[in-house]
């Protein structure tokens, strides 16, 4: 586990700002799963896929009997390894073989064994499985979020997992205590 600094972002939500309305992270909220001196890695948690979990299993011949992957979508998780699978979920007893505690709730597994249990008895009860993540040199994020690129507030895990996607980034700007509609789609410093 990546121990929180104080001056860390993990286990918070960047949300994209209006004025980010063509970049591929318009209305994006972010969860940042690792922050340091050396750069961050996040997942965009709002961005559904056409593809259908069902359908990536049967991708990577994965067995998984349960019938809820045919609804569930695979979420776009960011410009970075698109081929790259990950999995948040709630933090289990379960041991995956590569799992990163993330927060007292929430873990990512990037092994597919988690893939075969998804939807059944023996798998996460909430999860989100991406496509792709989102990464940041070191500086280069503190340098976005100084550009007036991201708002940044703590992580909640009910707007991650039950919170529709396409609620999410408002339902996470809430948060913060104001309707992002309400913003400027400028950016600039007082």
């Amino acid at each position: 586990m990546v121990t929180n600094s104080p001056s860390s972002l993990q286990h918070h939500f960047l949300i994209a700002m209006p004025a980010l309305d063509n970049s591929i992270f318009h209305r994006s909220v972010v969860y940042v799963c690792e922050h340091d001196e050396q750069g961050a890695m996040g997942i965009i948690v709002n961005k559904p896929t056409k593809v259908m979990l069902k359908e990536l299993l049967d991708h990577l011949e994965i067995d998984n009997p349960s019938s809820k992957p045919q609804s569930i979508p695979v979420l776009f998780g960011g410009p970075v390894h698109q081929d790259q699978g990950l999995v948040i979920h709630n933090h289990s007893d379960d041991n995956w073989r590569t799992s990163l505690t993330l927060s007292h709730n929430i873990a990512l597994t990037t092994s597919t064994d988690i893939l075969e249990k998804i939807g059944s008895e023996q798998g996460p009860k909430k999860s989100l499985v991406t496509l792709g993540y989102a990464g940041w040199d070191s500086g280069q994020l503190e340098q976005e979020i100084a550009d007036n690129s991201w708002l940044i507030v703590e992580a909640d895990d009910d707007i991650i997992f039950n919170t529709p996607a396409d609620e999410r980034w408002h339902a996470a700007a809430e948060l913060l205590g104001f309707d992002i509609n309400l913003m400027p789609d400028i950016v600039g410093h007082a």
